[in-house]
């Protein structure tokens, strides 16, 4: 049975059908390319019994390109296909938008009532969202505008991951538990005073993890939690130890992608900053392993040091002549001082914190007279550059725990003391020599009550000097390469760690 399906004026005018417009779910304007059209019967679902009946025709779409499209499948074909996969040969090109000659009854009622006026047959504005039916092979048209900020959001997604971006933690042996306990070896010194030093004589742990040479070590400040060790190594890796009760990696932290060359606790013990020769600073939580402040420097670095007293603040050196300090609240650089030399070997904050020391490698031919220099760190002001005379770079500077004095490594085989208060005059009647530099950055340290001086060899040994007397007391054969650095721990009498060339780290007592 042949009709028409549109409700004409006059049906024998083929003129004025042409003209007539017929609302579809579009709401486009569509012509009639034939004028036999056949009635198309619908089953509303779950409703067999009760036939649905609505008249449509093939139709000229328009697409989101602008393109005509042309269906020329008979009715018959969408009613017996109804809901099945509409790129069916009979068109000659997929269309978007609604698929109104082949939906379902149901999406039929969805479109029609927000979209046709009942009565008139005026088409109005789609009141609906489009449907979410996805159809294999056609897209959906996106709006240019949409478009664009599609477009932008995968590269802000990417930015921040940048900028939150977490190290990669690799977890030892019972980490997560270890880290925040307090080890029972020093729960009975908390409660009292250090007592007196005595030079360490047999090895407990040996922990060989690293990869590559190690060239800072350092205990965790908290006296509670003193049973952590930090190591920074040449293997592009920070590793926190428990060196205290079982000599074992508790975690390791990869966020640099050259040799990490400096790493120190903050006061809190809860984070770690690092930095290195990709010129990365991170401050890494220790728990986490995020990076809760993270920047780009301009040279590589070679030292790190947190201010004594505002825990917020740090100072940067390295393969500049530019020493800056930071505040890790702002993410910003607080104040640059300028050296005029090619490189800072360390930093070494006076008492308070008012002024600091930094050493360089600025060394002319028959006296080093910028070799250490004193800073203001409010006014970033040279204070003095002729402390030193002699033609020796000093890779390490440390000072004495109670007195006011400190301690250079020198290149020439030997420490020197100084004065911390100005005019920083050396002391001519002390020198502490016998041990191997030999271009190591070897470092030296105080024992925590200050009656011994512990220092590093370029041979593998370990030296202990008196302080008073600047005689050895002690030598230990400790490592077969170049022992880099050897620290005593802040609460247990005569513990100390040792580290090397080789990328192994050694616990004596």
């Amino acid at each position: 049975m042949s009709s028409s399906l549109v409700a004409y004026d006059d049906s024998d005018s083929e003129a004025e059908t042409e003209k007539t417009e017929v609302p579809n779910t579009s709401s486009r304007q569509t012509s009639l390319p034939s004028p036999s059209v056949n009635r198309v019967q619908y089953f509303a679902p779950g409703s067999l019994g009760t036939k649905s009946t609505y008249e449509m025709q093939p139709a000229e779409i328009t697409d989101s390109s602008g393109t005509s499209t042309v269906c020329e499948d008979p009715p018959e074909h969408y009613a017996q296909n109804n809901g099945a996969d509409f790129t069916s040969p009979y068109c000659r090109r997929a269309y978007s938008g609604h698929t109104a000659l082949a939906m379902s009854y149901k999406n039929y009622e969805q479109t029609s009532s927000s979209s046709i006026n009942s009565g008139n047959g005026v088409s109005q504005k789609r009141l609906h969202k489009d449907s979410t039916t996805t159809i294999k092979g056609i897209r959906p048209y996106i709006p240019k505008r949409l478009r664009q900020e599609n477009s932008s959001m995968p590269e802000k997604k990417e930015s921040d991951q940048t900028e939150s971006s977490d190290c990669d933690v690799k977890l030892g042996i019972s980490g997560e538990q270890t880290l925040r306990k307090i080890s029972e070896l020093i729960k009975p010194y908390l409660g009292s005073k250090y007592k007196l030093t005595e030079v360490p004589k047999s090895l407990i742990f040996h922990m060989s993890k690293h990869s590559g040479p190690v060239n800072e070590i350092q205990w965790c400040p908290v006296r509670e939690q003193s049973h952590m060790l930090l190591s920074a190594s040449m293997d592009k890796t920070v590793k926190v130890w428990d060196a205290v009760d079982r000599g074992c990696c508790l975690k390791t932290y990869s966020c640099h992608s050259c040799a990490v060359r400096a790493a120190r606790w903050s006061s809190c013990g809860r984070r770690i900053l690092s930095g290195g020769f990709d010129s990365m600073l991170h401050l890494t939580d220790v728990e986490t392993g995020k990076q809760i402040f993270s920047s780009k420097n301009e040279f590589r670095i070679s030292v790190l040091k947190f201010h004594p007293t505002e825990s917020n603040i740090f100072i940067c050196g390295g393969f500049s002549p530019e020493v800056k300090a930071w505040d890790i609240r702002t993410s910003k650089v607080l104040r640059v001082y300028k050296a005029a030399v090619q490189q800072t070997l360390d930093i070494l904050f006076l008492p308070e914190g008012r002024e600091f020391l930094t050493s360089t490698d600025a060394v002319s031919r028959d006296s080093a007279d910028r070799t250490i220099i004193a800073w203001d760190f409010q006014s970033a002001a040279k204070i003095s550059n002729q402390i030193f005379h002699e033609r020796y770079t000093c890779p390490s500077l440390t000072l004495h725990p109670k007195e006011s004095v400190f301690v250079a490594q020198t290149n020439g085989n030997y420490m020197a003391l100084f004065s911390a208060q100005r005019p920083y005059r050396i002391n001519k009647k002390k020198r502490y020599e016998g041990h191997k530099v030999e271009g190591f950055a070897v470092g030296c340290e105080f024992s925590p009550d200050g009656t011994l001086l512990v220092t590093g060899s370029s041979d593998g040994k370990v030296f202990f000097y008196n302080y008073r007397t600047a005689r050895i007391i002690r030598t230990l054969s400790a490592h077969k390469e170049a022992c880099v650095s050897a620290i005593f721990h802040p609460v247990l009498p005569s513990l100390l760690a040792t580290c090397d060339w080789d990328g192994e780290i050694k616990i004596w007592q």
